[in-house]
């Protein structure tokens, strides 16, 4: 079993930035990939950014320059900095790992970007 805890999120004004944070523990050996989702009001949840365990990087079209997946191997966490917010960016921020049996999601955290 792998553990997710997170956190970072908050309200932000346009234009700023983010930055979040998904601490792993439990069966850390297995994880291939570690990546966020974000679900927004009414809407389906949707991939933001992922790394798998190579460093291969892939990004929503929406989100590509302006945000930053990363992993501090040391610490097991995965990181998730976003420049140039957006209002459309608003959204439950979802932690998502995967092992070669599982798939783990954290408790998500909230992002609203709004003036």
């Amino acid at each position: 079993q792998v553990q997710l805890v997170e956190s970072g999120g908050g309200l932000v004004q346009p234009g700023g930035s983010l930055r979040l944070s998904c601490a792993a523990s439990g069966s850390i050996f297995s994880i291939y990939f570690m990546g966020w989702y974000r679900q927004a009001p009414g809407k389906q949840r949707e991939l933001v950014a992922g790394m798998t365990s190579g460093d291969s990087t892939n990004y929503a079209d929406s989100v590509k320059g302006r945000f930053t997946i990363s992993r501090d191997n040391a610490k097991n966490t995965v990181f998730l900095q976003m420049n140039s917010l957006k209002p459309e960016d608003t959204a439950v921020y979802y932690c998502n790992v995967r092992t070669a049996v599982a798939m783990h999601w954290g408790q998500g955290t909230q992002v609203t970007v709004s003036s």
